[in-house]
Protein backbone atom coordinates (compact mmCIF):
# COMPACT_ATOMS: atom_id res chain seq x y z
CA UNK A 1 0.00 0.00 0.00
CA UNK A 2 1.75 3.12 -1.29
CA UNK A 3 1.84 6.17 1.26
CA UNK A 4 1.57 9.86 0.30
CA UNK A 5 2.50 13.02 1.95
CA UNK A 6 0.41 16.20 1.36
CA UNK A 7 2.40 19.52 2.11
CA UNK A 8 -0.45 22.59 1.78
CA UNK A 9 -0.78 25.49 3.57
CA UNK A 10 -4.31 25.45 2.40
CA UNK A 11 -6.85 23.04 5.51
CA UNK A 12 -9.64 22.52 2.49
CA UNK A 13 -6.86 21.14 0.41
CA UNK A 14 -5.22 18.88 2.40
CA UNK A 15 -8.77 17.54 3.78
CA UNK A 16 -9.89 17.19 0.44
CA UNK A 17 -6.90 15.76 -1.52
CA UNK A 18 -6.75 12.94 2.06
CA UNK A 19 -9.83 12.15 1.65
CA UNK A 20 -9.41 11.30 -2.16
CA UNK A 21 -6.47 9.18 -1.49
CA UNK A 22 -7.63 7.61 1.67
CA UNK A 23 -10.80 6.80 -0.11
CA UNK A 24 -8.27 5.57 -3.14
CA UNK A 25 -6.47 2.63 -0.27
CA UNK A 26 -3.47 5.50 0.19
CA UNK A 27 -2.28 5.78 3.37
CA UNK A 28 -1.72 9.58 3.91
CA UNK A 29 0.09 12.16 5.96
CA UNK A 30 -0.24 16.20 5.92
CA UNK A 31 1.63 19.12 6.85
CA UNK A 32 0.83 22.66 6.46
CA UNK A 33 4.34 24.42 5.52
CA UNK A 34 7.85 23.04 4.18
CA UNK A 35 9.28 22.74 7.81
CA UNK A 36 6.67 20.31 8.75
CA UNK A 37 6.59 18.59 5.41
CA UNK A 38 10.69 18.21 6.11
CA UNK A 39 10.23 16.79 9.14
CA UNK A 40 7.20 14.15 8.01
CA UNK A 41 9.80 13.27 5.00
CA UNK A 42 11.86 11.77 7.91
CA UNK A 43 9.59 9.94 10.01
CA UNK A 44 6.45 8.92 7.39
CA UNK A 45 8.95 7.74 4.63
CA UNK A 46 6.38 8.67 1.56
CA UNK A 47 6.16 6.87 -1.92
CA UNK A 48 4.83 9.90 -3.16
CA UNK A 49 4.92 13.87 -1.91
CA UNK A 50 1.99 16.36 -3.29
CA UNK A 51 3.99 19.78 -2.93
CA UNK A 52 2.45 23.12 -2.95
CA UNK A 53 4.67 26.30 -4.15
CA UNK A 54 3.91 29.28 -1.73
CA UNK A 55 3.61 28.24 1.34
CA UNK A 56 4.44 30.21 4.91
CA UNK A 57 8.15 29.18 6.30
CA UNK A 58 9.62 27.18 3.85
CA UNK A 59 8.25 27.33 0.03
CA UNK A 60 7.96 24.06 -2.06
CA UNK A 61 10.92 24.81 -4.25
CA UNK A 62 13.27 25.26 -0.90
CA UNK A 63 11.45 22.02 0.68
CA UNK A 64 11.76 19.92 -2.65
CA UNK A 65 16.07 20.61 -2.64
CA UNK A 66 16.10 19.95 1.09
CA UNK A 67 14.33 16.86 0.25
CA UNK A 68 16.64 15.54 -2.55
CA UNK A 69 19.61 16.62 -0.85
CA UNK A 70 19.45 13.75 1.12
CA UNK A 71 20.93 10.64 -1.10
CA UNK A 72 18.43 8.27 0.67
CA UNK A 73 15.32 10.32 -0.24
CA UNK A 74 15.73 9.59 -4.29
CA UNK A 75 13.32 7.09 -4.51
CA UNK A 76 10.58 9.16 -3.73
CA UNK A 77 8.31 10.56 -6.11
CA UNK A 78 7.68 14.49 -5.71
CA UNK A 79 5.00 16.53 -7.88
CA UNK A 80 4.18 20.18 -7.55
CA UNK A 81 0.43 20.36 -6.86
CA UNK A 82 0.26 24.51 -7.86
CA UNK A 83 -2.07 27.58 -8.95
CA UNK A 84 1.05 29.09 -10.44
CA UNK A 85 1.43 28.06 -14.07
CA UNK A 86 3.84 30.21 -15.41
CA UNK A 87 6.72 27.94 -17.38
CA UNK A 88 9.56 29.68 -15.81
CA UNK A 89 7.60 27.89 -12.36
CA UNK A 90 7.10 24.86 -13.60
CA UNK A 91 11.06 24.95 -14.80
CA UNK A 92 11.96 25.61 -11.74
CA UNK A 93 10.07 22.55 -9.93
CA UNK A 94 11.26 20.34 -12.17
CA UNK A 95 15.44 21.91 -11.98
CA UNK A 96 14.79 21.51 -7.98
CA UNK A 97 14.53 17.95 -8.23
CA UNK A 98 10.14 17.49 -8.94
CA UNK A 99 9.46 14.62 -10.95
CA UNK A 100 5.77 16.71 -12.47
CA UNK A 101 4.53 19.32 -12.12
CA UNK A 102 0.67 19.52 -11.55
CA UNK A 103 -1.11 23.01 -12.19
CA UNK A 104 -4.60 23.89 -10.10
CA UNK A 105 -7.10 23.36 -9.93
CA UNK A 106 -7.91 19.71 -10.65
CA UNK A 107 -10.16 16.68 -10.03
CA UNK A 108 -9.55 14.24 -7.94
CA UNK A 109 -9.93 11.44 -10.58
CA UNK A 110 -7.02 13.23 -12.36
CA UNK A 111 -4.86 13.74 -9.70
CA UNK A 112 -5.02 9.84 -8.19
CA UNK A 113 -4.35 8.77 -11.79
CA UNK A 114 -1.53 10.50 -12.27
CA UNK A 115 -0.39 9.59 -9.00
CA UNK A 116 -0.78 6.15 -10.09
CA UNK A 117 0.91 6.90 -13.27
CA UNK A 118 3.92 8.14 -11.30
CA UNK A 119 4.42 5.31 -8.87
CA UNK A 120 4.20 2.65 -12.03
CA UNK A 121 7.04 4.56 -13.55
CA UNK A 122 8.41 4.70 -10.46
CA UNK A 123 8.65 0.63 -10.21
CA UNK A 124 9.17 0.26 -13.72
CA UNK A 125 12.50 2.15 -13.25
CA UNK A 126 13.53 0.09 -10.47
CA UNK A 127 12.87 -3.23 -12.26
CA UNK A 128 15.75 -2.12 -14.74
CA UNK A 129 18.86 -4.32 -14.93
CA UNK A 130 21.95 -2.85 -13.82
CA UNK A 131 25.08 -2.99 -15.35
CA UNK A 132 29.13 -3.67 -15.07
CA UNK A 133 30.23 -2.05 -18.11
CA UNK A 134 32.95 0.05 -18.88
CA UNK A 135 33.79 -0.29 -14.90
CA UNK A 136 31.05 0.96 -13.80
CA UNK A 137 28.61 -0.37 -11.25
CA UNK A 138 25.23 0.70 -10.50
CA UNK A 139 23.78 0.36 -6.82
CA UNK A 140 19.90 1.03 -6.72
CA UNK A 141 19.54 0.52 -3.22
CA UNK A 142 21.89 3.26 -2.58
CA UNK A 143 21.33 5.47 -5.42
CA UNK A 144 25.39 5.81 -5.90
CA UNK A 145 27.67 4.92 -9.03
CA UNK A 146 31.07 3.17 -8.58
CA UNK A 147 32.84 4.21 -11.75
CA UNK A 148 36.91 2.85 -12.15
CA UNK A 149 37.02 2.01 -8.46
CA UNK A 150 35.45 5.41 -6.91
CA UNK A 151 32.06 6.17 -5.47
CA UNK A 152 29.68 8.86 -6.57
CA UNK A 153 26.14 9.74 -5.17
CA UNK A 154 23.85 11.37 -7.81
CA UNK A 155 20.84 13.09 -7.34
CA UNK A 156 17.48 11.09 -8.62
CA UNK A 157 17.11 12.27 -12.07
CA UNK A 158 20.89 12.24 -12.31
CA UNK A 159 21.16 8.78 -11.31
CA UNK A 160 18.10 7.81 -13.36
CA UNK A 161 19.32 9.02 -16.48
CA UNK A 162 22.53 7.14 -16.45
CA UNK A 163 20.74 4.50 -15.46
CA UNK A 164 18.27 4.46 -18.50
CA UNK A 165 21.30 5.26 -21.13
CA UNK A 166 23.80 2.16 -19.54
CA UNK A 167 21.14 -0.48 -19.51
CA UNK A 168 21.54 -0.87 -23.56
CA UNK A 169 25.20 1.07 -24.23
CA UNK A 170 24.84 0.29 -28.13
CA UNK A 171 21.56 2.49 -28.23
CA UNK A 172 21.75 5.90 -28.74
CA UNK A 173 18.44 6.98 -26.91
CA UNK A 174 16.54 10.02 -28.35
CA UNK A 175 15.62 13.11 -26.38
CA UNK A 176 12.12 12.68 -26.40
CA UNK A 177 12.43 9.21 -25.41
CA UNK A 178 14.17 10.34 -22.25
CA UNK A 179 12.11 12.51 -21.59
CA UNK A 180 8.77 10.35 -21.56
CA UNK A 181 11.20 7.70 -19.81
CA UNK A 182 12.96 10.00 -16.87
CA UNK A 183 10.04 12.40 -16.26
CA UNK A 184 6.74 11.29 -17.71
CA UNK A 185 4.27 12.29 -20.91
CA UNK A 186 2.92 15.22 -21.04
CA UNK A 187 5.58 17.12 -18.71
CA UNK A 188 6.60 20.64 -19.66
CA UNK A 189 10.58 19.60 -19.37
CA UNK A 190 13.19 22.16 -21.71
CA UNK A 191 16.10 20.97 -23.14
CA UNK A 192 17.90 23.18 -21.22
CA UNK A 193 17.03 20.84 -18.39
CA UNK A 194 18.37 17.54 -20.22
CA UNK A 195 21.64 19.09 -20.55
CA UNK A 196 22.45 20.34 -17.59
CA UNK A 197 21.51 17.07 -16.11
CA UNK A 198 23.94 15.43 -18.96
CA UNK A 199 26.37 18.01 -18.17
CA UNK A 200 26.85 17.47 -14.21
CA UNK A 201 26.70 13.79 -14.88
CA UNK A 202 30.33 14.40 -17.16
CA UNK A 203 31.59 16.71 -14.82
CA UNK A 204 31.01 13.98 -11.72
CA UNK A 205 32.12 10.98 -13.46
CA UNK A 206 33.78 11.70 -16.95
CA UNK A 207 33.33 14.47 -19.79
CA UNK A 208 33.21 11.08 -22.01
CA UNK A 209 31.08 9.05 -20.08
CA UNK A 210 28.34 10.03 -22.28
CA UNK A 211 28.65 10.37 -26.15
CA UNK A 212 26.19 13.02 -27.46
CA UNK A 213 24.04 12.15 -30.76
CA UNK A 214 23.80 15.95 -32.46
CA UNK A 215 20.49 16.58 -33.44
CA UNK A 216 19.10 13.11 -31.67
CA UNK A 217 20.35 12.44 -28.36
CA UNK A 218 22.81 10.62 -26.05
CA UNK A 219 24.21 6.94 -25.88
CA UNK A 220 26.46 5.50 -22.92
CA UNK A 221 30.02 4.77 -23.79
CA UNK A 222 30.60 1.68 -23.63
CA UNK A 223 34.39 1.53 -25.10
Amino acid sequence: MSKVLIVDDDPDILEFLGYNFRKDGYIVETAENGIEGLKKVETFRPDLILLDVMMPEMDGITTCKKIRENCKNNDIIITFLSARGEDYSQINGLESGADDYIIKPIKPQVILSKAKSLLRRKNFLNEKNTSDKNKIIIDEQKYTVIYHGKEHYLPRKEFELLKLLVSNPQKVFKREEIYEIIWGKNIFVSERTLDVHIRKIRQKLSNDIIITIKGIGYRFNSE
